[in-house]
């Protein structure tokens, strides 16, 4: 993949970036907790100290880019149209994330993305969790993802099984 793709820019300081390109380095990721909140927009608002480093960004750069910079080109489009059509029902988000750092090595992490509710109920934004993925579900499911990468996938039903509590709001729990 080369570097030709749009630049995303980070909404408080105006810098581009441009995500690298892949490298195929594995990234050993020891589970510790990588916590992520952003906005109803997916633009980053709060990273804890393990996500910044692990990643390869710094606080300042992370705070204001969109969420995608991490996101890895090898996974499927579908993925990401199911996870914004859960998460905006204020539903639980769960599933496997190739993500990529600064340095173009990548991660598989297990995500949870759940809304963030202010004391009113309203939402207003996401709050994401990553746990070290498992062995043998990263097998399966990165071949699942090259089964359904093309465009012609992108409303593949399995990409919507990533849904917690069965369709039952968050709203439902406060």
């Amino acid at each position: 993949m080369s570097n030709k793709q749009k630049a995303l820019v980070n909404i408080k300081t105006l810098e581009k970036f441009i995500r690298p390109n892949p490298t195929g380095e594995y990234k050993e990721y020891d589970g510790a907790a990588m916590i992520t909140e952003t906005d109803l927009d997916g633009i980053i608002t709060y990273a804890n100290r393990k996500f910044v480093e692990f990643n390869g960004y710094n606080r300042k750069e992370l705070i204001g880019l969109p969420h995608s910079i991490i996101r890895h080109p090898d996974v499927p489009v579908g993925v990401f149209k199911a996870m914004w059509k859960i998460i905006q029902k204020k539903n639980v988000w769960r599933g496997y994330l190739k993500n990529l750092c600064r340095d173009g090595s990548y991660y598989w992490a297990l995500v949870y993305i759940q809304p963030k509710l202010n004391d009113a109920g309203e939402h207003i934004g996401y709050i994401s969790n990553r746990k070290d993925a498992y062995p043998s579900a990263i097998e399966e499911v990165e071949q699942k993802y090259k089964e359904l990468f093309g465009e012609e996938h992108i409303n593949d039903p399995y990409f919507m099984e990533a849904e917690l509590f069965l369709g039952d709001s968050l709203g439902k729990f406060h």
